[in-house]
């Protein structure tokens, strides 16, 4: 049984080989195209026409495709139909494509796009949050969410403090970028090889623009080199630009983004302001808060609606708040579309209530740990979140105490204040966050998987399933439920690529939920099968054979066994079905959107770290010394994939925190589109401490695959902690006074700023 184990990847000696097959690794026919996108220079502007001339004259030039060459529908935005393929009438940001060229080659594609001439009469930009809420220029309509009376009882109370809170975006930065392959079929459709996360929604964004019914178009996708929400809705753009060239032309098309085209064409990780106002009493206990968010959205509204969404729910972290009022302001700017990005708004609502709770700490000259405490939601009272939903599993006070002995909290604390007071220039800084992330899609629709299972007559299975492998482990978590629920060996079971053709209405893989779901699909087809072989047994032995058991490739039953494939010749020669499909949907949720009232969420998700760090007053720069790490992932299904996507996520959650800054200019052009001006985390950023522990003996509540719990986004949360233990050594450096204000991510320039090294404040 591999249930529980730490196996490996599906695909790692693949990977390792370097034999990994990804769309840009698939061979081409031979009358093949590439295509380039032409893209705006200006941010904001009347969009009068394009000269193609010295475009169409390179050698190598097929065609050219813009917005009057889509058959059917111009658009690619899956939510609110606002986000055009090629642009027409007006262009929104610097870098939104105007055309896409088809050449013999991928250099000569991207060299013509840039000899197009676009006839463009420059318009006034917003570009930062704050001028569009000067503006009042929005994506969609403002939220607001209010419990209780935080207006009265702010005014009522002795202790209030206001402030602001600086959170920026991120670029997903994955190692494979966007790509799309379109290959004409012999009866007219399309077959689509796509790097996306959401095989269906390219299938309908694709059958919308050529006018056609989705099953002439089939979307595959094997693996991606990562996503982390970025080919969520992006790929629906690179994979109808190439539907539409290879209609055009009746020959394959494949358009495939370099790092500088992706980065700038493509949507980041909003970024967030928020303004807030709380009341707390003497131990630090918040009594009423009330909080204004902004979003940076972009020039449409891509997936911004559910992500400030979350963030809304997401705001109170582990906290109760009796009192509370949100107002959440969706931004439009003249920048690329904010879209999904791992933790989907929740890690930008959790940085606001952290830095409450600091400031809180900072005020009354209290360990933050403690102000953590007292705020925490309880077991059996204030165990109610702000938005309905009660918190029924809560296992962070346990988790808080583990922790805080495991990792020597308050020796290290200690440790570090005696530093300080004899460290002019280096100044240490620890903090001890908390994390509960609600796993499910807020849009109740999207919870909801299929899988198709097929056992051949040699004992083999294949197994296909709605979820999208992009390097997180999903495939080796169902083939581990398949293995386990047939009783064979994971070598017996071979995972292919998602196919529209063969599980179709797919959700994205996304919101933590893809083993969830998935896992029970193919579960539910497992049982379906294995349920039909222990029927032929009782057929041929009788009813009264007693329990039938898979395992070790075997069925055993009344004392005898015979081999799984024997079994599987004998079904296919008694006629039975050795082919079944399953389904899933999470049960118990729902929620009423017009009084953000319900239970969205399936189950709560818990970790906490502890983060040690240096930083140098007389440069600002910054160093992660220590992380102590206990997370709680249910019971495990594959302690391995778990560790690993706890590891990659704190470390992704470090970068987007600490060195990540996105910078556009004065005229909205991003300058920060490639790895000479984006400073992703690299190994010589891990610590040289790094403990992870996942909580024992804590099977989920609910009834999920095998009592595990979602481990995808979670984790990025964790690294919270790295920006308190950042405040904490700035705090020690900014001394006297105890308020500052350290931006996100914590740059250099940052921390500068924060001990006053530096004038002004840097912000979306």
């Amino acid at each position: 049984m591999s249930l529980g184990k730490a196996t490996a990847h599906e695909s790692a000696a693949l990977h390792v080989a370097g034999v990994a097959q990804y769309c840009d690794d698939i061979p081409l026919p031979a009358n093949s195209l590439h295509a380039a996108f032409g893209i705006s220079p200006v941010a904001h502007g009347k969009f009068n026409g394009l000269d193609l001339s010295r475009t169409l004259a390179i050698p190598g030039v097929f065609a050219v495709a813009q917005a009057a060459d889509v058959p059917g529908a111009n658009n690619y935005g899956a939510a609110v139909h606002d986000d055009p393929i090629f642009a027409t009438g007006f262009v929104h940001y610097a870098g939104q494509p105007l055309f896409a060229v088809a050449a013999h080659s991928h250099d000569a594609a991207r060299g013509a796009a840039r000899l197009a001439v676009a006839d463009i009469k420059e318009l006034p930009a917003i570009l930062d949050i704050r001028s569009a809420l000067a503006a009042e220029s929005y994506v969609l309509p403002t939220q607001k969410l209010v419990r209780g009376t935080p207006e009265v009882i702010l005014e009522q109370s002795p202790h209030r403090l206001s402030g602001s809170a600086v959170i920026g975006g991120q670029d997903h930065f994955y190692l494979e970028g966007h790509i799309a392959i379109a290959l004409p079929q012999d009866d007219g459709g399309l077959l689509i090889h796509s790097s996306t996360q959401h095989p269906s929604e390219v299938q309908a964004i694709v059958a919308h623009a050529l006018g056609c019914e989705a099953n002439r178009i089939m979307v595959s996708c094997r693996r991606m080199g990562g996503g982390f929400g970025g080919k969520e809705t992006q790929p629906a753009l690179i994979a109808a630009a190439a539907a539409v060239l290879a209609h055009k032309t009746g020959r394959p098309v494949k358009l495939r983004l370099d790092r500088d085209d992706d980065m700038i064409i493509t949507g980041k990780r909003h970024d967030f302001l928020a303004d807030y106002d709380v009341a707390f009493d003497s131990s630090g206990r918040i009594t009423a808060l009330a909080v204004m968010l902004a979003s940076r959205c972009g020039y449409s509204a891509d997936l911004s609606g559910p992500v400030n969404d979350r963030a809304v729910f997401h705001l109170d972290n582990a906290y109760f708040l009796e009192h509370l009022s949100i107002t959440s302001h969706r931004c439009r700017t003249n920048t690329v579309s904010a879209t999904a990005f791992r933790g989907f708004g929740g890690p930008q609502g959790m940085v606001v209530i952290e830095q409450i709770i600091d400031d809180i700490a900072r005020h009354l000259g209290m360990d933050p740990l403690a102000v953590r405490r007292r705020n925490l939601y309880g077991i059996s009272e204030r165990n109610v979140t702000h938005y309905g939903q009660t918190v029924q599993d809560n296992v962070l006070p346990v988790m808080l105490d583990q922790l805080e002995a495991s990792s020597h909290y308050q020796a290290r604390r200690a440790a570090i204040a005696a530093w300080n007071l004899n460290s002019p220039v280096i100044k240490r800084g620890i903090a001890l966050t908390p994390v509960k992330f609600g796993i499910s899609f807020t849009a109740t629709q999207f919870n909801q998987a299929g899988a198709l299972l097929q056992i051949y007559t040699d004992g083999s299975v294949l197994l296909n399933h709605g979820g999208t492998e992009m390097g997180q482990g999903l495939h080796i978590k169902v083939a581990q439920v398949v293995a386990t629920e047939l009783g064979l060996p994971l070598s017996s079971i071979r995972v292919t690529a998602t196919d529209t053709s063969k599980v179709p209405n797919t959700s994205a893989t996304a919101a933590s939920a893809g083993s969830d779901l998935n896992g029970m699909a193919a579960l539910a087809a497992a049982v379906t099968l294995r349920q039909r072989l222990e029927q032929l047994l009782r057929a041929q032995h009788g009813s009264t054979i007693g329990d039938v058991r898979f395992a070790d490739g075997q069925v055993h039953f009344a004392g005898q066994s015979t081999a799984f494939a024997t079994l599987c010749k004998q079904a296919y020669n008694a006629r039975i079905s050795l082919s079944a499909a399953g389904y899933y949907r999470t049960p118990d949720i729902q929620w009423d959107k017009a009084t953000w009232t319900g239970r969205p969420f399936y189950y709560y998700a818990y970790g906490a770290a502890v983060s040690e760090v240096a930083i140098d007053t007389l440069t600002g720069e910054s160093k992660l010394l220590a992380v102590d790490i206990l997370h709680d992932v249910g019971t495990s299904m594959n302690p391995a994939i778990d560790r690993g996507q706890i590891e990659g996520g704190f470390l992704q959650g470090v970068g987007w925190l600490t060195s990540e800054q996105l910078h556009w200019d004065e005229q909205g052009k991003l300058r920060t589109h490639s790895p000479s001006t984006y400073k992703i985390p690299t190994a010589r950023d891990w610590p040289q401490r790094f403990d992870v522990r996942l909580l024992q003996d804590s099977p989920n509540t609910e009834p999920t695959i095998y009592r595990s719990k979602g481990v995808g986004e979670p984790p990025l949360m964790l690294a919270i902690s790295v920006l308190h233990a950042l405040r904490d050594a700035c705090a020690a450096a900014a001394s006297p006074s105890p308020k500052y204000q350290l931006s996100a991510p914590a740059t250099p320039e940052a921390i500068l700023r924060a001990i006053g090294g530096l004038p002004g404040e840097a912000g979306p």
